[in-house]
């Protein structure tokens, strides 16, 4: 079995001047040039990137031949919210696939938006936050006559092409494969090696590279929705890249490369918001005005916020 390390605190929730709780984990910060900037725990620690990297296998599925046009390619990026725009445009990837919903092998679920999952009666593959990615996949196979009726399969084509395209941006061999919550294989990878990736295909010249970063930035609400943080940090600040995983992982990049990764240990989302504009700081960009508040009745008495 592969430990998590304890790490270091990453986060506190302040309550009336006291400590009252800790989040510890993995933060690692790149420069401009690759070097580390800044770290706290382990940035060797080895990880599910989980979500957090669906932009490299989108590349990959560009690379494999896959044209969509931007607003497209940013949905098959996405954990999306389940909005009727993302159900939608999953549904115009598969049409161009010459597939319908019945191709998609990603589990069934409800959307993330509360509104829309109250709406829906039932969880469909459709709904669930994944779709857009597993369209892509299909239409990776359709593209290059691949087999859709596997491939999930850690061996096929569409896998491979993602393992690959993710070993080069990384620069780390791939040693382990796990199953994500969605179906599809999920790679072991350190968390400084996800960094390393993220700021890679944030900076090349590769054609394939960019139009997935492009995309992303112009799109950021297919990313994830129109209420997410990541979306609403995309559009606030032109030129930011940002994905977020499940079990609270985060990376984010700037054009001239600087870039962060971290990995909160207990995978709760309190502490992603006062981290990630920590991290947004050491990118350069200013958004020190949101805080977690932590109330006592009515009144703010405290905040969460980052160690750094």
């Amino acid at each position: 079995m592969i430990p998590l390390a304890v790490g270091e605190v990453l986060a506190e929730l302040i309550r009336n001047d006291v400590v009252e709780s800790s989040h510890v984990g993995h933060f690692v910060a790149l420069d401009s040039d690759g070097s580390i900037l800044f770290q706290k725990g382990d940035p060797t620690q080895l990880i599910y990137p989980r979500s957090s990297y669906k932009s490299i296998l989108a590349a990959a599925m560009v690379r494999s031949g896959v044209v969509l046009e931007p607003r497209l390619l940013a949905l098959t990026c996405a954990s999306h919210s389940g909005l009727a725009m993302h159900q939608d445009g999953a549904l115009e990837i598969l049409a161009l696939a010459g597939l319908d919903e019945s191709a998609l092998q990603n589990v069934k679920g409800k959307p993330l938006d509360e509104k829309a999952a109250i709406a829906t009666a039932q969880p469909t593959r459709l709904a669930m936050n994944c779709s857009g990615k597993h369209a892509g996949m299909l239409m990776g196979c359709t593209t290059n006559a691949w087999p859709i009726s596997n491939y999930l399969d850690i061996d096929h084509p569409v896998q491979v092409a993602f393992k690959r395209e993710l070993e080069s941006l990384s620069g780390e061999k791939i040693s382990h494969i796990a199953i994500d919550g969605c179906g599809a294989p999920l790679f072991l990878i350190s968390l400084l090696g996800l960094a390393r990736a993220i700021r890679a295909l944030t900076i090349s010249t590769d054609p394939v590279h960019q139009s997935v970063v492009e995309a992303c930035r112009a799109f950021p609400e297919m990313v994830a929705g129109p209420e997410r943080m990541t979306s609403l940090f995309m559009k606030r600040f032109p030129g930011v890249f940002m994905k977020s995983g499940a079990e609270s992982i985060m990376v984010a990049s700037v054009p001239d490369g600087r870039s962060f990764a971290y990995k909160v240990n207990d995978g709760g989302m309190r502490p992603r918001l006062p981290l990630t504009v920590a991290g947004l700081k050491l990118l350069g960009i200013d958004a020190d005005d949101e805080l977690e508040q932590v109330y006592g009745g009515a009144q703010i008495v405290g905040s969460v916020r980052a160690t750094f």
